[in-house]
């Protein structure tokens, strides 16, 4: 079950750093352990715990190596995590995130270990973009988490009921709002107060305006983050507030009652990633449509991202059973198990023939395929950007949404941030 990332607190981010600065800890040569200690972000569900320890039964029976499983929830990762592992007291194995400000910090301290040669030994497939996020001054040093996509999920039946088509360009999405807020209902669930949720709702708008090249200019700096085009997405949120749009103060709204509105007929859409399917596959009674964030002068494009992944410690016990557990969670085998069973689409080309899913994850896996084919998509910014920028940004869109700020000035200030 995916758990969407919290607000970073800077005293992780600080604690990150002073691992990168001590350069971190020395390899541990192989023992003859044949016991594995795996850490994963805690899920939500605590079946899908019980589903995954049953599924890794299979390989230790098959490999001879035994595998504990043990779990965190995601806030408290973030410190005890890199604690555990400058210690050589951590896991073996752990689940984490891709980006720059997540494995590549870890990488940065020395606290991972080099996968580049496992990926030839065992010729792992990855789709070229994902393994560029676990991919540091040419060495890979991680597998890629999950592939997600974050865009809007819309009620078939409310549109229906109220003769709406699907949005295809912002003014459509803008028409669909108004009929529905005058129809008595919420048009799009929106909850924003753990901030986190900003982020994506900056990051949808925003790519499909600029398109992924343009995501890339303002990770590259080309393109300032006061950029009009940022602005504007800044300046969506709050006039979606203003009209009626959202729900009312969207800032007190957090992430699971945003999600109960929408299943609930409450509300008529939820601007979200593709985590949510398996949630909607269990609580919708109704038919459920996924399309990107509409753009003002088209469909728009999917914003793509990573989950979590697995990464090897530095001072693993025993990092050749290391890698032969690696090799079995990228397996064919453990792809169509994690789609099929925890409704995650793995970072690697995959036969979907037979697979048991539901018709929204199918289309999910069909257009979230396209993306990892090389098709054009937007970027999740907290996974790519600073931990300063992220906060900047997290800040901003709570601030232009209780109308603390204008948008120029949000944007501003992670334009500010950015510099840092």
């Amino acid at each position: 079950m995916h758990i969407p990332p919290l607000k970073i607190l800077a005293a992780a981010a600080a604690c990150l750093l002073a691992a990168a600065c001590t350069g971190g800890v020395s390899p541990s040569s192989d023992s003859d352990s044949k016991s594995l200690k795996y850490l994963i972000e805690e899920p939500e569900d605590a079946e899908a715990l019980k589903a995954l320890e049953e599924h890794i039964a299979g390989f230790e029976k098959k490999s001879g190596i035994d595998v504990k499983v043990s779990t965190l929830p995601f806030d408290n990762m973030r410190t005890v995590l890199q604690t555990q592992l400058r210690s050589g007291e951590g896991p073996d194995v752990f689940s984490w995130g891709s980006g720059p400000s997540f494995g590549g910090a870890l990488v940065k301290a020395g606290l991972v270990q080099d996968l580049t040669g496992a990926y030839k030994k065992y010729g792992w497939k990855v789709f070229d973009f994902a393994k560029e996020r676990v991919t540091y001054d040419g060495k890979v040093y991680g597998i890629p988490g999950e592939l997600e996509s974050i865009g809007l999920f819309y009620n078939k039946k409310i549109f229906a009921d109220l003769g709406l088509d699907q949005p295809r360009n912002l003014d459509d999405l803008k028409g669909a709002a108004k009929a529905i807020r005058a129809a008595g209902k919420v048009p799009l669930a929106v909850g924003d107060k753990e901030a986190w949720e900003g982020g994506h709702l900056l990051s949808m708008a925003l790519s499909s305006a600029v398109g992924g090249d343009g995501m890339e200019a303002l990770f590259s700096g080309e393109k300032a983050w006061d950029s009009p085009e940022v602005v504007a997405a800044l300046r969506l949120w709050a006039d979606f507030n203003k009209a009626g749009y959202l729900p009312k103060s969207p800032t007190s709204v957090d992430y699971d009652t945003s999600t109960a509105m929408f299943f609930s007929g409450e509300a008529a859409m939820i601007p979200t990633g593709s985590w949510l399917v398996g949630e909607i596959d269990d609580n919708a009674d109704f038919e459920v449509g996924y399309i990107p964030f509409p753009a003002p002068d088209g469909p728009g494009i999917f914003t793509g991202g990573l989950g979590s992944g697995p990464w090897i410690s530095a001072t693993a016990s025993n990092k050749q059973a290391a890698e032969k557990f690696l090799d079995f969670l990228q397996s064919e085998e453990h792809s169509r198990w994690t789609v099929e069973n925890l409704h995650t689409i793995p970072p690697r080309p995959m036969d979907t023939a037979g697979l048991d899913v539901s018709p929204l994850l199918s289309q999910v896996l069909e257009d979230t395929a396209k993306v990892g084919a090389g098709g054009d998509f937007g970027h999740n910014i907290d996974v790519m950007a600073s931990d300063a920028v992220n906060e900047a940004m997290y800040d901003g869109v709570q601030a232009v949404l209780t109308g603390q700020q204008t948008a120029e000035e949000a944007a501003a200030s992670i334009k500010t941030a950015a510099k840092q």
